[in-house]
């Protein structure tokens, strides 16, 4: 049984829908949510690879926690096409206190586990993680 300390424990579909979406471009995002009965993170969603940004950030609940990895596609300045996979933990300011705590304490093990995430974001409110701020981070 997970305490705080070590966070919850992780189902292995998470870790092996990750790699399908690191190795063979099988999606465009992944949305985890932990389930409290069983003591778990589990695969909520899973975003289709012509899936946009927009539609990862609207598959984010506006009152609940969430991680998610998004598999961010891009062109440097250099005119190189680059992909990036970020890590984020989705926290809004409306949810509730113990959600907050629980995913918290929780992240760095779960993010441990997704080996090949480039870039972790944190965010409160949907500005904070903005295509703009995505495109910042990437490059």
């Amino acid at each position: 049984m997970a305490n705080s300390s070590s966070g919850m424990a992780v189902n292995d579909d998470c870790k092996l829908k990750f790699q399908e979406l690191k190795a063979k471009r099988s999606y465009r995002f992944i949305v985890f949510k932990i389930e409290e009965k069983i003591q778990k993170v589990v695969v909520e969603k899973l975003g289709d690879p012509s899936e946009s940004y927009d539609d990862f950030t609207a598959s984010l609940p506006p009152n609940e926690c969430r991680y998610a990895v998004y598999d961010f596609d891009f062109t440097t300045n250099e005119n190189c096409q680059k992909s990036k996979i970020f890590f984020v933990a989705w926290a809004p300011d409306t949810s509730k206190v113990r959600s907050k705590m629980l995913y918290a304490s929780s992240k760095d093990r779960f993010r441990r586990e997704l080996d090949g995430v480039q870039v972790e974001l944190q965010a409160t409110d949907p500005s904070e993680m903005s295509l703009d701020i995505v495109k910042l981070r990437a490059l």
